[in-house]
């Protein structure tokens, strides 16, 4: 087997870089390993976009949600056909995309093991489009207070991997709204919301079940919309989202759908897989099955208890 390893040792707020030795010795246990380690944001689209990427058995992302993001977006610059199995290793902060793989931020080492054992499933895919842009992501894309939570999230990095629940919270809140317009599948959905969220996976953050229901290979998107609500309303609603009951809330909406089409309010920014970038008007479509990934199984559709 040969891989090709993209290592963000920037990860984690820079402690990823000391696992690079072990991640290393373990891949090259049984592969033929190449590794390329990211000096800059952006960098891992270019060494994967740039790469003839064809000639490997595997292409292994190894750092949180925006190494996997960049990665992903290196790995649709290549032809369908030449794309190999995509592998997840978690070094990251959040990694919520690898929780659906079973993976929990800072098991490296399984996700090595699930490489090794070169089981693979057929996976959906997100693609937004801007009027200037066009990208792909993996886990999730949120407008609103997704946006205002990480813009605060960046300075509280001090008190570690709860820095996002702390920002959310605070800037939850505030109660401030926005007037979306949206439509799902050509079906226009008008509501005053504090976000949206469109999921391809269950989690964000670090540990929100934002879309308990979501699930990787459905050819599906899952969208949530929070309405207007009181703040001891809010108060009581937010330790909910960890455990994905949160739903269970009138202010909460769910709907599924292939293609939304946020209209409304423009200029609003967005932020796929812990990363901003573009604005609205946007266009979300489901990919179905349209990457390779190393799995033993697709964590099942369920409710936390």
């Amino acid at each position: 087997m040969k891989l090709l390893l993209i290592f963000n040792p920037h990860a984690a707020a820079g402690r990823a870089e000391r696992l690079l030795p072990g991640v290393l010795r373990a891949l090259e246990s049984f592969a033929d390993v190449e590794v390329r380690q990211t000096r800059r944001a952006g960098q891992a689209v270019d060494l994967v976009g740039e790469e003839s990427i064809a000639r490997y058995d595997g292409l292994i992302a190894a750092g949180g949600d925006g190494t996997l993001f960049e990665v992903v977006n290196g790995l649709f610059m290549h032809a369908s056909e030449q794309r190999p199995p995509l592998g997840v290793i978690p070094v990251g902060t959040g990694n919520a995309f690898a929780r659906d793989l079973g993976l929990l931020p800072g098991d490296w080492r399984k996700g090595i093991d699930i490489i090794r054992s070169a089981r693979r499933r057929r996976v959906d895919a997100g693609r937004v489009e801007t009027p200037i842009e066009r990208y792909h992501f993996m886990n999730i894309v949120g407008a609103g207070l997704p946006v205002d939570a990480m813009r605060t999230a960046e300075h509280l990095k001090f008190v570690g991997n709860a820095a996002y629940s702390f920002a959310t919270l605070w800037q939850a809140i505030r109660l401030q709204t926005y007037p979306f317009e949206i439509e799902l599948d050509g079906r226009r959905l008008d509501r005053e919301s504090m976000f949206v969220e469109i999921s391809n996976t269950r989690y964000t953050g670090t540990s929100f079940l934002i879309a308990p229901e979501a699930e990787l290979d459905d050819g599906l998107l899952d969208v949530t919309l929070v309405t207007k609500l009181s703040r001891p309303r809010l108060l009581r609603l937010f330790p909910t989202i960890y455990r994905g009951r949160h739903v269970d809330y009138p202010e909460v909406l769910t709907r599924k759908a292939r293609e939304i089409r946020i209209l409304g309010p423009e200029d609003l920014e967005l932020a796929p897989d812990g990363e901003f970038r573009g604005r609205t008007p946007a266009t979300i479509t489901c990919l179905p099955g349209a990457l390779d990934i190393f799995a033993r199984r697709i964590r099942p559709k369920m409710r936390s208890g």
